[in-house]
């Protein structure tokens, strides 16, 4: 990184993944761009690891269209990335929560993303101490897919101990977060997802595994408390029939075309058949990370990392998202 002394912080530059219109990873390229300049309320922080979200995916090509939203002919953000793991370097004269110096991780979705850089400056709000005894890449694993598992489990689904669970795309990086913490509150989980990710389900508690490409758990007979789906890939007139009588059924992804089904039948299903269909919106949230910072610095998870990999390749790491054979989380990782 070059360093040019101009002023009480300095002017720097750094280098960034960084994108001018929408595509496939090809769009992709790594630049040299200027350092963040910091505001009042935020700090700056050395990013030491990333990781790849779905959001990242859908920004990056700007489908569904929806993403475009400030930023219809090309992206509103140069540079992609929310999850983030570092160490502040300077904060802002009106920021008290942290010092320079404090490793923290972090969802940026909501104070202008930039996480595939050298360096990034976020309101402290969005920031949360890092795990003791955890990676950066460990812990960059964690804010928005942990969090999207809590309040679709916690939240939405109100789920309880000796409740049975479905988890619909239980293989990526929310549904492992998610089997984990239902398993924690003592419930009887079901993964469905590719075959090739369902041993490394029940390596980290889940009861059953289903092959989505063999199994229909819509139409096994089994009913269930609670279904988080987080792929979207079932009409919800089909998924339905897997609820028990006062179930719940949360939609944490999917089409625009899925989401507006459950919206719309949502409250026919909880007249006629006391059947919850909801569909969860993302909200960062400083108190649910630390719910769990408390989680893994206990051991009771463990986030999974199927690969990582340096800024210089993170269009690879991108494509490999966007295969979904991931198991897991995929991190990029700036320091070597």
């Amino acid at each position: 990184m070059k360093i040019v002394q101009t002023g009480e912080r300095g002017a720097r530059t750094m280098m960034a993944m960084v994108y001018e219109t929408y595509g496939s990873p090809e769009v992709l390229r790594i630049k040299e761009v200027d350092v963040p300049v910091l505001k009042d309320h935020e700090v700056l922080i050395e990013v030491h690891a990333a990781s790849v979200n779905s959001w990242d995916w859908d920004l990056l090509r700007g489908k569904p269209y929806i993403t475009r939203l400030g930023g219809l002919r090309k992206p509103r953000y140069r540079i992609l990335g929310a999850d983030i793991a570092g160490r502040v370097i300077a904060v802002g004269d009106a920021a008290k929560r942290f010092r320079p110096g404090e490793e923290v991780f972090g969802d940026l979705s909501g104070c202008g993303w930039g996480g595939f850089a050298e360096y990034v400056s976020a309101s402290e709000e969005a920031l949360t101490p890092k795990p003791a005894g955890m990676s950066f890449e460990q812990a960059a694993a964690i804010p928005q897919a942990a969090v999207l598992a809590l309040q679709g489990m916690r939240d939405k689904g109100k789920l309880r101990k000796g409740h049975r669970v479905l988890i619909n795309g239980a293989g990526g990086g929310v549904g492992t977060f998610a089997v984990q913490y239902a398993k924690w509150l003592g419930a009887e989980v079901t993964g469905v997802d590719s075959a090739g990710k369902l041993d490394m389900l029940l390596s980290i508690g889940a009861d059953h595994v289903l092959d989505y490409t063999k199994d229909d758990f819509a139409a096994s007979g089994i009913r269930y408390d609670l279904i988080l789906d987080v792929v979207g890939s079932r009409s919800v007139f089909a998924v339905k029939h897997a609820l028990s009588s006062g179930g719940t059924y949360v939609m944490v992804g999917g089409s625009l075309l899925r989401i507006l089904q459950a919206l719309l039948a949502a409250p026919l299903y909880a007249w006629l058949e006391r059947k919850k269909l909801t569909v969860l919106v993302h909200k960062p949230n400083h108190d649910d990370q630390m719910v769990w910072k408390t989680l893994v610095e206990a051991g009771q998870v463990v986030p999974v990392i199927d690969r990582q990999y340096p800024l210089s390749d993170a269009a690879q790491a991108l494509r490999y998202f966007g295969e979904g054979r991931a198991k897991g989380k995929i991190v990029v990782c700036m320091k070597s």
